[in-house]
């Protein structure tokens, strides 16, 4: 079973401030002269880990990764009081890893992503196809309103009903009929009484989520009220939005990214963000290699995913 590379420490690293009063975190390791590969995180809003870094061989790859708008270490944080998201949307962070690249002085680079991660890749690949060398995408997302409806507003519950109690807990019942929506308006909410459990609420329904098997420090980490309070609010300003997105807009405009080498990992029970989304990206781009785990979830480190991630890493590294 393909593992973990080793532990490593970024070799560079700042904030570069990319306008909107914003500045990404950023940091770089592994070889300076190896082939350059940007890894997008997930949620929106989750940030990057040094676990991240051990996704790609050290000694071929130059890795990049970046705290989006809002989190991690990227200023300022989504949980500060006042913060505003207007200037934090997909083709903010389309146009914040164009900056990126052209300050690293990387001509082309590699697009790692899962979950939300796939999403951002796609649509960057989409927008700016000659500056990719290959995708490698796990969990497949586009924010088309059916994965939203299934996650959020009641699908899953079928399959995590006690969860699902936790979850509907901060709403009102004359709101749960619409509950990223409802969501939107506690978390916006500057009485911390009623944005702050309704950030653990959304975030630990999500980390509840993520695995196939339970696993109780996944959600405690989640449940973490500054780390929930910038994960929720970014998230569901993001859902609320579409992604900026017209429905089903990233699996149309796949046939712009054909010719670039792909992999398509999915986890056949992955809750999150179920199937159907990877083998309809699957069907209409069937060039890409697809990968279907049979006994996974959605988290990146379940052990047959992680594998099949590690593995395109290195295949494209060689």
């Amino acid at each position: 079973m393909t593992t973990f590379y080793p532990e490593i420490e970024p070799y560079e690293s700042g904030l570069l401030d990319v306008g909107d009063g914003q500045q990404v975190w950023w940091e770089t390791s592994g070889d300076p002269a190896g082939k350059p590969v940007v890894f997008l995180h997930g949620g929106p809003g989750a940030g990057t880990s040094p676990n991240h870094r051990r996704l790609f061989d050290p000694a071929r790859y130059r890795i990049v990764l970046f705290d989006q708008r809002g989190c991690g270490l990227s200023r300022p944080h989504a949980s500060e009081a006042g913060f505003d998201l207007s200037a934090n949307t997909t083709w903010h962070l389309v146009a914040d890893m164009e900056r990126l690249r052209e300050h690293l002085g990387i001509d082309t680079w590699q697009v790692f992503g899962g979950s939300w991660g796939s999403t951002l890749a796609l649509a960057y690949a989409e927008t700016h196809p000659d500056r990719v060398t290959e995708l490698v995408l796990r969990g497949i997302f586009t924010l088309r309103t059916t994965e939203l409806d299934w996650f959020y507003e009641g699908g899953a519950a079928a399959l995590f009903p006690d969860t699902w109690e936790a979850f509907l807990a901060p709403v009102p019942e004359a709101e749960r009929g619409a509950l990223i929506q409802a969501y939107h308006r506690l978390l916006d909410d500057p009485d911390p009484a009623v944005h702050g459990p309704a950030a653990v609420a959304w975030a630990t329904w999500e980390g509840a989520g993520i695995t196939l098997l339970p696993h109780p420090e996944v959600v405690a980490r989640f449940a973490d009220p500054t780390y929930a309070l910038a994960f929720a609010r970014i998230e569901n300003h993001y859902f609320v939005n579409k992604g900026w997105f017209e429905d089903g807009q990233l699996i149309r405009d796949a046939q712009r990214i054909r010719h670039i080498p792909a992999v398509i990992v999915q986890g056949r029970y992955d809750v999150c963000t179920p199937p159907v989304t990877a083998w309809d990206l699957h069907r209409a781009w069937p060039e890409a290699h697809f990968v279907m785990v049979p006994d996974a979830g959605h988290a990146y480190d379940e052990p047959g995913i992680l594998s099949a991630l590690i593995e395109a890493t290195d295949r494209f590294g060689r």
